[in-house]
This record gives structure tokens, sequence and C-alpha cells, in this order.
């Protein structure tokens, strides 16, 4: 088998977006960076007398002057430095990120991932192949980062024993998964992650704004549906005949590694058959819980969607149990745990993964605590909003050049966590301001962030998936790579972004408890 990829040509524009990006520092560092700056310029903007007002939100209070707050003063220091740990403990996506990733840590080491996505792939007609295969990584979704490592191979086998080119396996479930992310059938940890981020930055505006932690959920459903289609279309009639004439395949994957990758044993099917009867079991238990009026699990008016219903309270725990507990049945009944030390040590091993993000959410939280401090966030939604309301450019209009502005940043900053960590404080105020809700701000958010994800060099997972291409096409590159998917990136940012116009103009809800624009709150002297 080849593993390494011959050196190609660098040139192009991707390339040369490649080596920019490989110029610039790490997302940790930008943040450090970003804090820095906002400390300076609380400094110098304090000394400005901007007339901006915040409207209040309580009955018979004045609106608020907008002033910027000078970090530097010996108190505000004081407080900063006793807050950091608190910051850190209370940044949004910190702790939802590490519990769900510790369910999935167990799954993925019992092996009940890895089988689950064979079994999902072994249900197929040759001539539905390539639907099968988007299908299957929409729903891999819910397993986050793992379906990278197993997904791709397994799609690139099933389409090399079907007589079809193999990358194009790899280019459709790669499209599916990473360009088809803001897709989804099932809730996923990005869920609460999006949510924490936009109600804390719609809170700087409107200190009571409550964002639904499925605020995007019919959208993404309804995605799903134009994901799997366009991914078809483009894999047959686009990528595939591209393969075929540029890609001869000139390495063959070993009979041992074929048994490897697709063989499900009998001990596995046992283990997968319990694994998800406990799944069943646990869906029904959940069901039944619901059905009372006066069930905790609903909110104290009896709704089951609002934010303050207690099913809704507990998305994130929910996937921690349903990765961990079928993980555990999987893995003790095929021998992969023998004991609950093993068990143990899955979850440390998927912590691990997670130290950069940890790292990053440190210095992250310090510069969100600066940033809402100082009020430079409020200044700068009001003198955006001040700006839009100038233009007077329509809602429609507004909105795609979000898509657009997030589509071009993403081709250097990849990871949706650090993006809208940057932008939420600056772009949901700013659009609130303007009658524009946090809801469709970050449904426009994550339509750019899903499509343009497969066609940069930047994404982390791209020297993974060019290693399982170079198992068959040993010249396999970036450029190789880049050039498969860019016909996804454009036909996902098509069709996506034609799906939320379509949700709006037919005033289709969002998702649970969400809009599309609310009161404006104006900007300027009152």
């Amino acid at each position: 088998m080849a593993t390494d990829a011959a050196p190609i040509k660098k040139k192009g524009f991707l390339n040369a977006v490649e080596r920019f990006g490989n110029t610039m520092p790490s997302v940790t560092m930008l943040f450090i960076y970003a804090l820095v700056i906002c400390w300076i310029l609380s400094f110098l903007l304090s000394f400005i007398d901007f007339d901006y007002y915040l409207p209040s939100h309580v009955e018979g209070q004045a609106p608020q002057k907008i002033e910027v707050l000078n970090l530097f003063t010996y108190d505000r220091i004081v407080t900063f430095i006793i807050s950091t740990v608190k910051n850190f403990m209370s940044f949004p996506p910190l702790g939802i990120t590490i519990v769900a990733t510790l369910g999935i840590g167990i799954a993925e080491k019992s092996g009940f991932i890895n089988t689950s996505l064979k079994k999902l792939l072994s249900f197929i007609s040759p001539r539905f192949l390539t639907p099968t295969v988007a299908f299957v990584a929409v729903v891999a979704h819910i397993v986050s980062d793992s379906a990278y490592v197993v997904l791709m191979p397994v799609a690139a086998l099933m389409f090399y024993a079907k007589g079809r080119h193999p990358l194009a396996g790899i280019s459709t479930a790669f499209a599916g998964l990473a360009g088809g992310f803001s897709a989804s059938f099932l809730p996923s940890k990005i869920d609460p992650i999006m949510q924490s981020f936009t109600q804390d930055a719609a809170r700087i505006v409107n200190p009571t704004y409550d964002v639904n932690v499925l605020a995007n959920y019919f959208l993404s459903f309804g995605s799903t549906f134009g994901v799997i289609l366009m991914c078809w279309f483009i894999t047959e009639k686009v990528v595939e005949p591209w393969l075929n004439k540029n890609c001869p395949l000139d390495s063959q994957i070993s009979s041992q590694e074929t048994k490897e990758l697709s063989e499900v044993t009998a001990l596995d099917k046992k283990g997968f058959r319990w694994a998800g009867l406990s799944i069943v079991a646990m869906i029904v238990l959940i069901t039944v819980l619901l059905i009372p009026e006066s069930s905790p699990l609903r909110a104290p008016d009896g709704s089951m969607t609002s934010s303050d219903a207690g099913i809704m309270q507990m998305i994130v725990p929910l996937i921690f149990i349903f990765f961990a507990v079928p993980g555990i049945i999987f893995g003790f009944m095929t021998k992969s745990f023998t004991s609950s030390n093993d068990v143990v040590k899955a979850m440390e091993d998927i912590i691990k993964s997670l130290i950069p993000f940890i790292v990053f959410a440190f210095f992250a939280a310090q510069f969100l605590y600066s940033f809402n401090v100082s009020n430079i966030g409020k200044l700068i939604a009001l003198a955006g909003a001040d700006m839009l309301t100038t233009m007077k450019f329509p809602a429609e209009l507004t909105i795609f050049l979000v898509i657009a502005l997030v589509g071009v940043v993403n081709i250097l900053i990849t990871s949706a966590t650090s993006k809208w960590a940057i932008m939420a404080p600056v772009l949901v105020p700013m659009l609130m301001a303007v009658g524009i809700s946090p809801e469709l701000t970050q449904a426009a958010f994550r339509i750019s962030d899903s499509a343009v994800n497969v066609a940069t060099p930047m994404f982390p997972f791209y020297p993974l998936i060019i290693m399982y291409c170079a198992r068959y096409y040993t010249k396999a590159g970036v450029g190789t790579l880049c050039s498969m998917m860019i016909p996804y990136t454009a036909g996902l940012f098509i069709v996506l972004t034609l799906t939320l116009y379509a949700f709006w103009w037919l005033n289709i809800p969002l998702g649970f408890e969400s809009t599309y624009t609310i009161p404006v709150i104006g900007a300027g002297a009152p």
C-alpha cells in the first residue's frame, strides 16, 4: 500500500491560500492578540464621546449611553485577574464539549461507532451507492470527528468493490460529513455549542434574550435532503468522471486491509444488537417520562420544546448517555472492554484530543470577558447597525453578505467554535440592532461554515484524507483533494443558501422558539 504522496507543484490560487494560511499563528495566538488589542482599544476609545444609546429592556428605565470603559484602571485590572478562572470555567462551550466528548470516546474505543458505520454502509444497492454514502455521512455528524477515521476508508472500499473510483467514495463521504455539517437528522454537540455563543452575544444588547438549543433544528433537518441530492449529483456527474479521466488508480488495497475495513464479526453483530436495543429502550423510557404534563422533562407550562423544558436542558447529558451506554454494552460483549478501567481509559484518551481546545478556551474566555466589559462589543454593534440603517440594505441582502463573509473567513479558520467565538459578539448584536434575529444570524453562519470546509487546505483532516486517497492514487496531494472538493463547495453553498431563503420566504420556523426578525432596538441618540 502506498502511503506517501508524490510531490506536487505548488501553484494556483488554492495553494497560495494554503501557503498564506500556514504563515498565520494558531487560533489560540489569534485570541491572545485579540485580547491585547481589545485592552489597548479600551484605553484609546475611552477618551471619545460616542453618541450611541442602548434602549433599556426594563420598562420605565432610560436608555443607556454607550461609553467604552478603560480596562487599564487599577480596579478593573484587579477585577480581571480575579475573574480569569471564573471566565474560563463559564466559557460557553467548555463543559458542553467535554461532557459530550466523554460519551463519544467510550463509543469509539469500544468499536461501537466503527461497527455502526460498517453496518449502515452494508445495506447498499449498487444503484444507490452514492446517496447511501452521503446519507450515512450526514447521519455521522452525531459522532463528530470519529467519523473521519472510519467513514472515509470504508466509503472508498465500497466504491472500489463496486468497480467505481474509490476517491469518489471518499469525496462523497467528505462532502456529506464536513460540507453538509449544518444539515443533520439528529441534534449533535455542535448545536449547544453554537447556541451558547449566540445567546451570550445576544445578551450584549438584551440581557434577557434566550436562544433555544435547537433554534436551527428544522432548517438543519430540512437541509439534509438537498445536501444528499447535491452530493449525489456532483459525484456522479462531475467529480467521478473527472477522477476517471485524471486520476487513474495506480495502487490496490490489500486483501487483509479489505477484510479489516469491511468485516463485521459474529461477536460484533451480537454486541451491536444488544447496544442497539439499549438505545431503543432509552428512547422508549424518555418518551414515557415525557407523557405526563407535569413531567420534570417539560417546562412549567407543559411545553416540551421551550428553553425552560428539562428535555431541552438535557441535550448534552443525553448525547453523553446515548453514546456511553451502548458503547459500554458493546465493549463488554465484544471483549474490547474487560474492566471498568478500560471504560475510564477510553474517556481519558478522548480527552487528550481536546487539549488544544482547552488551551484555546482559556484565552478565548478572557477575550470575550474583556470585549463585553469594555463595551466595545456594544459600540461595534450599534455603529454597525447605524451603518446598515444608513445603507438601507434589505434583510435578505444583509444575511447573504454575512454568508459570504463567513465563507471567506472559513478559508483560513475552519473551526466553527473558533470562528463563532470571534464573530458572534459582533454579528449577532449588530444584526439585532436592525431587526434580524440571533437565530437567523446563527443559521447564516452555519451555511458557509459547512460548505467551504471541504475546499480549504486549512481543514485539519486534509492530511488524513489525502492519505486515504493515496492508497489508490499515489500522486494524490493537496491539489488533488481541493480539485475534487471545489464542486461540492459550490453546490452545497447554493443548496444550503436556497434552503434558508425558502424557509424564510415560506415563514417556516428555523427551529424551536426561533424567529427571523425582532423589534429594532435602534441606534443613535434617543
